[in-house]
């Protein structure tokens, strides 16, 4: 029963796994020291705790915050105090070890505050990173690159299965099999997410082409002329049809590069499948640009400026 309500806590995610530790060290008694020098019913406890006593979390997942954020939370913190304590575990005496609130504390630091209060915890390493992961992975504001990187980690040095996983961040498996995906894209195309240049729904497009090369000019493609998500996946379908071997009924042979490239050129203009029906070895031919609906004939016909 016991290994049960165990689980279930770990599905409700960081705050199931501070309450369990919690209850954890108060079953070994509110005197318990942990580590010299902890006073005692400090732990499960708020102290007011020096800022040079604490040092960040070695498992924090997040790299990238927010200078114009962490000066208003500064400001606010300056005039009003740091409202929601952060959580540290301690390590030594008057040593502390941030376990949650990174972003609380270098505001606090901006601010120029001395003590700060905090929840002390009992964690060991692989507490701290799955309650690290987990709270980072819970903010609103975190990238999809940075959740997948989380969950990568999660899985890797928690040794976590993806259902387990699931479990502690309440999300089912293709949602974290769609984000791990995401780390089998080129670099430059990782930063884009990151950077906010395309979106979740994009990178998802861009993961069913094959070719790097491809997936990088897609890439481009939607950053160049602002292709939205269905756009994209159309040109993606688009470049996936193409790249079938097919035979010219006419001519028996395949489109030369130069052909190709014009090919690729207009379904790109018109986010749809366009080929050149070359029929004679003069060039002489035709474009046969298909639409799917009156709406999408329309959507073509604005763009040749009918």
């Amino acid at each position: 029963m016991a290994a049960l309500q165990r689980k279930t806590g770990l599905g409700k995610g960081l705050g199931a796994l501070l309450q369990d530790d919690l209850k954890m060290s108060s079953s070994s008694g509110a005197a318990q020291k942990g580590v010299e020098g902890t006073a005692p019913g400090s732990v499960g406890s708020i102290n007011f705790i020096k800022i040079e006593h604490i040092a960040v979390n070695p498992f924090q997942p997040r790299t990238d915050f927010d200078e114009d954020a962490l000066r208003e939370l500064s400001e606010s913190i300056r005039l009003q105090g740091l409202i929601q304590p952060i959580t540290v575990r301690q390590v030594g005496k008057n040593q502390y070890q941030l376990i949650s609130g990174e972003r609380r504390l270098r505001a606090s630091k901006l601010a120029n505050i001395t003590e700060i209060p905090a929840y002390v915890r009992t964690a060991n390493d692989q507490q701290m990173l799955e309650m690290a992961l987990i709270e980072n992975i819970q903010r609103e504001n975190l990238n999809a690159i940075e959740v997948a990187l989380s969950f990568q980690r999660m899985i890797e040095e928690c040794n976590l299965k993806q259902e387990e996983l699931g479990e502690r961040v309440s999300k089912n498996r293709s949602t974290i099999t769609n984000y791990l995906r995401l780390l089998k894209l080129p670099p430059v195309i990782q930063a884009g997410i990151r950077d906010g240049q395309i979106t979740m729904g994009h990178a998802r497009a861009l993961i069913n082409v094959g070719e790097i090369d491809k997936q990088l000019f897609v890439f481009q493609e939607i950053i160049d002329k602002g292709l939205s998500v269905r756009m994209a996946e159309i040109l993606v379908r688009n470049i996936q049809q193409q790249t079938k071997p097919k035979k010219n009924q006419n001519v028996g042979k395949q489109l030369d590069f130069q052909y190709q490239k014009i090919e690729d050129d207009l379904a790109s203009k018109f986010s749809t499948r366009v080929r050149l029906n070359i029929k004679n070895s003069k060039g002489k031919g035709a474009i046969e640009i298909p639409f799917e609906s009156e709406d999408d004939l329309s959507r073509i016909l604005e763009l040749l400026d009918w």
